[in-house]
Order: structure tokens, then C-alpha cells, then sequence
């Protein structure tokens, strides 16, 4: 599994269920990288997107404690050995975990890549993302130049698992 996300400079990446900036070319590069892919979010993930529905042309998997959730389009699963057993018929696609927060910390030990995109300020943000650059199995194994959205500065990163 892998994940994909951006943060700020507290690995901030929410603020009452939305996302602390949209950037335009980290919502193509997230499109782009998850398409024809699968997708594992929470319900308020989910709850997110336009209108509560799933992303088009991607599995959409829910994983939530709530066993009374249903949503079309989207195949949900209450635990971590549900969500590993559903994946088995999706070996032939990259899986792709987009959040939140307790979704990220649940399945990060799962994942051995994950995608950052890493935006240079401090947002009041009240959902984090696990600090990568303080954990030891984890290490940038890649990073852009300097991009800029208006007058701010993001940059995409890739941190690789260590073996």
C-alpha cells in the first residue's frame, strides 16, 4: 500500500473535514497517480468529496467503525483483516490510502511508500499526518524543486520505507 497526501509544515493536512489549501497541480498530480487505482478513505473522507460521492474511475473503499454506513459506489469494510481480505481481488492495481487522519495512522504500517506533497506554511489545522521525518523507518527518498502556487511554495516528496 502506499499513501498520498499533503501537509504542511506540521504535517497538518485538515481543518473541519476539508483540506487546508487546494493547489492545483497537487490535485493533478493526486488524480493522475490514483486514477484506474484503488482508494482507501474513511467515511468523513468521503463525507468530503462533492455531493459525498466516491471518485470516478477508481475502487473507492471505505473503512469505518460505523456498521450501519452504506453508500453507493463504495465498498466499505470495518476493519483492517476485512480491508487486507476485499484487497486480494485488487492485486493487479496500485492501493492508494488518501485519509484522514485515523485512516493514515492505522494503515501506515501497511505501506512501504508514500507521496507528500509538502506545503512551506503553517495552517491551523486540527488532523495530522504522521511526521515521516520523525519516524526511523521512514526516509525522503525524493524531492522537486521549488514550486509555487500564487505565493505559495509546495514541493512533492516521496518517502520509501526502509528495508
Amino acid at each position: 500500500m502506499k499513501m498520498i497526501v499533503a501537509v504542511d509544515r506540521n504535517w497538518g493536512i485538515g481543518k473541519n473535514g476539508k483540506l487546508l489549501i487546494s493547489i492545483p497541480e497537487d490535485m493533478k498530480f493526486f488524480r493522475r497517480t490514483t486514477l484506474h487505482q484503488v482508494v482507501v478513505m474513511g467515511r468523513k473522507t468521503l463525507d468530503s468529496f462533492p455531493h459525498g460521492m466516491p471518485l470516478k474511475d477508481r475502487v473507492n473503499i471505505v473503512l469505518t467503525r460505523d456498521a450501519r454506513f452504506n453508500r453507493e459506489g463504495v465498498i466499505v469494510v470495518h476493519s483492517i483483516a476485512e480491508l487486507q481480505s476485499v484487497l486480494k481481488d485488487y492485486d493487479d492495481r496500485e492501493v492508494y490510502v488518501i485519509g484522514g487522519e485515523s485512516v493514515y495512522r492505522q494503515l501506515e504500517p501497511f505501506c512501504d511508500l508514500a507521496y507528500v506533497t509538502k506545503i512551506d506554511y503553517s495552517y491551523d489545522a486540527d488532523a495530522h499526518f504522521p511526521n515521516l521525518d520523525q519516524m526511523e523507518e521512514w526516509e525522503c527518498a525524493d524531492a522537486s524543486e521549488e514550486q509555487t502556487y500564487y505565493d505559495t511554495e509546495y514541493y512533492f516528496t516521496s518517502y520509501r520505507r526502509r528495508a
